[in-house]
């Protein structure tokens, strides 16, 4: 019996989904964790999970007192 993912996962892999539709472009902030969390119905804590794991992976660029953006992989690849 499959058991369910856990939330932040599940806004990790809803994040991920929309960065590749182009919702959120390379170099775009996203909203905050605060609006994220009334976004998914959640808490902070949950949605700063889903954005630290993607920011562990290079994914999302962190930077302190502006907030979360989009990493550019172009800039990585040249």
């Amino acid at each position: 019996m499959p058991y369910a993912q856990p939330l932040w996962r599940q806004i990790r892999d809803d994040l991920r989904a929309k960065v590749r539709a182009g919702i959120y472009p390379p170099g775009s902030k996203l909203p905050s964790a605060r609006l994220l969390a009334e976004e998914y119905d959640t808490s902070h804590v949950t949605v700063r999970r889903a954005l630290d794991s993607m920011i562990e992976l290079g994914e999302l660029v962190g930077r302190m007192g502006i907030g979360v953006f989009v990493a550019d992989t172009s800039e990585q690849d040249s």
